[in-house]
């Protein structure tokens, strides 16, 4: 069974707090996005082999391992434990979706090797935030209120169909780094998850004025900043940084404006790409 698997953008992002765990609480909301990875997923009689398709130009800026320590990898056993099955299966990915990008490429990965085990098999498939916080997300898929350590997910309307300029430099950020420098940010601008949601159903065309990221105060980088500038300055109508990083959303009126972008972000060099919202993680191809 081969799939598609979407990435996903955060369109708020807001950190509420350091749990005793030490993992830290947020306010989120997460959106499905058109830039998919291959996931191609083929029952054996035992074991689990893993191979990958990475571009040259996602590898360079960080390694993505092709082995037992692939969250995709730990999805498959995850699987078959839960399921108390002896068989195995043979995986392949061909990323399309930039790795450290805050775009869920690993999680996206690890659902949709859950969901075609899940298909090929007739067993139940059940998500875990112990494979990756954004698992279960990529399970359900669409516009998602998230709170908790991720976990606590509420669908609210859906946001499907918006153009998006998506770009990424070569620097990567490391989710813990990132983490660490937001506990030390004095009086920061909190963006609000809440109101954002609320304008998804009631205002969506004016929505994106309540797009925004806490990890923009902690992370700062020149890219990121440059981006933003350039999608500002053709015609986007918000650009935000994603996730924990790197990658850098903008909102479209138009295609033709989010191409004549895309164009100009491209031949800076920089990775980048038009697509749109999307209400669905996996297409079966």
């Amino acid at each position: 069974m081969r799939v598609k698997t979407a990435a996903k953008v955060n369109l708020a992002l807001d950190v509420t707090g350091k749990l005793p765990n030490g993992y830290h609480a947020i306010e989120s909301v997460f959106q499905t996005v058109g830039i998919y990875d291959e996931v191609t997923v083929e029952l054996t009689e035992s074991g689990i082999e893993l191979s990958c398709d990475v571009p040259e130009r996602f590898a360079s800026s960080d390694p993505i391992p092709c082995d037992e320590r692939n969250i995709a990898y730990k999805a498959a056993r995850f699987f078959f434990e839960q399921n108390g099955m002896d068989c195995g299966c043979r995986i392949h990915i061909k990323k399309g979706i930039p790795s450290q990008a805050g775009m869920g490429g690993g999680s996206t990965d690890a659902a949709a090797v859950l969901f075609c085990l899940g298909k090929l098999t007739g067993k139940s498939v059940k998500a875990s935030e112990k494979l990756g916080a954004d698992v279960p997300f990529f399970l359900m898929g669409g516009t998602v209120y998230v709170e908790g350590i991720g976990e606590k997910l509420t669908p609210i309307s859906d946001y499907s169909g918006r153009i998006l300029v998506i770009a990424k430099g070569k620097e990567g950020v490391s989710t813990a780094e990132a983490y660490g420098n937001i506990d030390s940010l004095e009086a920061p601008q909190h963006p609000d998850a809440k109101k954002l949601a609320e304008a998804i159903e009631k205002a969506p065309e004016k929505a994106y004025e309540w797009f925004g990221n806490l990890f923009e105060q902690a992370v700062q980088l020149e890219e990121v900043d440059d981006i933003k500038s350039v999608m500002l300055d053709n015609n986007a109508l918000s650009a935000v940084m994603t996730g924990s990083g790197s990658a850098v959303f903008g909102l479209f009126d138009s295609e033709e404006q989010a191409e004549i972008c895309a164009e100009k972000l491209e031949s800076a060099g920089y990775f980048s790409a038009v697509c749109k919202t999307v209400s669905e993680s996996f297409t079966v191809i």
